[in-house]
């Protein structure tokens, strides 16, 4: 049977984003030529100045390819000197970078790179209500009441009316939120110049906490959005 788009880049197994709902894929795009990268030899490459972040991330994704049998090799440990996200000369960076991939036989290359990055003040309340909860519970319930236990001793109880209970007092937190836009795109360099593009997926990550986690989860939620 043909193996599908899916099961060639999710390599059979299970992705899911548990825990890491500020993990969104926003929009992706493949070719009809993206299973042309299956037999190649791969470069994953992270554009970032964060050495932790370079790591995690191209880790992250050249596992989860060689878990699928392809071949793939972290930029960071093939080319440790080269930094791919400096800007000081553009032209010579990509010449560099050409002539590495070239003399090394790497024929496909995935890159991933911060887009746009951006902070909000969010201000969240919570209380300010009056609940039929008493702390300190009793009666087998928690923090509630015992006559919470039977409909009838509830409904003739006066404090399960409107504006009797214990009162939470109201209170908010005030955090900065952060959100990062990142782009991976796949190329097929065996392809002419103007149709090396095989695949390209845009994604939002909000208030990451770990590095790590993180990486390895956008590299689930990239490959999982390739299916069909």
């Amino acid at each position: 049977m043909k193996k599908t788009m899916y099961s060639i880049l999710l390599f059979g197994f299970a992705i899911l984003l548990t825990g890491c709902s500020g993990i969104s894929v926003l929009d992706s795009w493949q070719g009809e030529n993206l299973t042309s990268i299956k037999d190649k030899n791969i470069l994953v490459i992270a554009r970032t100045d964060n050495a932790q972040a370079r790591r995690a991330f191209e880790d992250a994704m050249a596992n989860d390819l060689r878990a699928g049998g392809l071949k793939a090799v972290e930029s960071y440990l093939k080319f440790p000197d080269v930094d791919p996200n400096d800007k000081k000369s553009v032209e010579n960076a990509n010449k560099v970078i050409q002539e590495l991939i070239e003399k090394e036989g790497f024929h496909g290359v995935l890159i991933s790179v911060v887009k746009d990055y951006s902070e909000a003040v969010v201000t969240e309340e919570s209380g300010g209500y009056y609940a039929g909860a008493s702390y300190g519970g009793y009666g087998g319930y928690g923090y509630y009441p015992g006559y919470y236990g039977g409909f009838y001793g509830y409904y003739g109880n006066r404090m399960s009316y409107s504006t009797h209970g214990s009162y939470v007092p109201s209170s908010s937190t005030t955090r900065v939120s952060k959100t990062y836009i990142l782009e991976t795109l796949i190329y097929n360099l065996d392809q002419p110049e103007d149709k090396q593009l095989i695949g390209l997926i845009t994604s939002k990550v909000v208030d990451p906490t770990s590095v790590t986690k993180t990486a390895k989860s956008y590299s689930k939620a990239v490959f999982k959005s390739l299916k069909k």
